[in-house]
């Protein structure tokens, strides 16, 4: 019996606004670089998946100003790479710096609170796993989530980040649930799922741009509007 369901936050819960390719496709314009938004979303998918596993053993947040800018540079050269703009590394970094200095906030996705709101009234506890390094009870009060929360772990308080199974124990016992009575939901194959998975937890990947990758050894969804139909299956 299902108990729990568990999220990540960003790209699951919430976005930026403005929204990210907006920015990056603005910071290319102009320094010369035309791009489309629907490019730069599947450079992102792509990108985060190195930004994860550089995250993963040497948090980004732990590291010097001059290793953080050189890592995202690198990550921005495979944003564009991925959306067909091959740049140099220089480049990469002048665009990198130019789309971060543009303030931007956290927002729910559409369907989030809706499907808060309905799986806790169908009984399940709800909460949040996630490698922020921020005050979470603020940024979820913030962005409007904290009333349809029931617990919240981050990294920064377990000091491990997603896939390590510290964070992922810390939240089983929150709610006080066996492994196979919580879902996780995460946008990431190795952070969410694997994680969630190889401490026993179930789990369910949420690919919101199409771009994500095939074959993942669990379920997949397109919107969070379709998480609770899903878990009656499950249970």
């Amino acid at each position: 019996m299902i108990k729990a369901v568990s999220f990540d936050f960003y790209n699951t819960l919430v976005r930026f606004w403005p929204p990210l390719e907006e920015i990056q496709q603005a910071a290319c314009h102009e320094l010369g670089l035309t791009v489309r938004e629907d490019d730069i979303t599947h450079g992102y998918v792509v990108a985060d998946v190195l930004f994860n596993r550089e995250n993963e053993d040497r948090p980004l947040s732990s590291r010097s100003e001059e290793d953080r800018l050189e890592f995202f540079a690198r990550y921005e050269q495979l944003i564009l790479e991925t959306a067909g703009i091959p740049v140099s590394l220089d480049l990469a970094r002048r665009v990198w710096k130019m789309a971060m200095s543009v303030p931007k906030d956290f927002i729910p996705f559409n369907d989030t609170v809706p499907a808060l709101v309905q799986l806790r009234e169908a009984g399940y506890k709800v909460g949040i796993i996630t490698n922020l390094r921020r005050d979470l009870n603020e940024m979820c009060q913030k962005v409007g989530l904290a009333p349809h929360l029931d617990f919240t772990v981050g990294s920064e308080e377990v000091g491990k980040e997603k896939p390590h199974p510290p964070i992922f124990m810390a939240a089983l016992e929150r709610v006080d649930a066996a492994p196979e009575e919580v879902v996780h939901v995460g946008d990431q194959v190795r952070s969410d799922v694997m994680g969630a998975q190889g401490v026993g937890m179930r789990a369910v990947l949420i690919d919101r741009s199409g771009y994500g990758p095939n074959g993942a050894d669990c379920p997949t969804i397109a919107s969070l509007s379709e998480l609770g139909e899903l878990l009656e299956k499950l249970d």
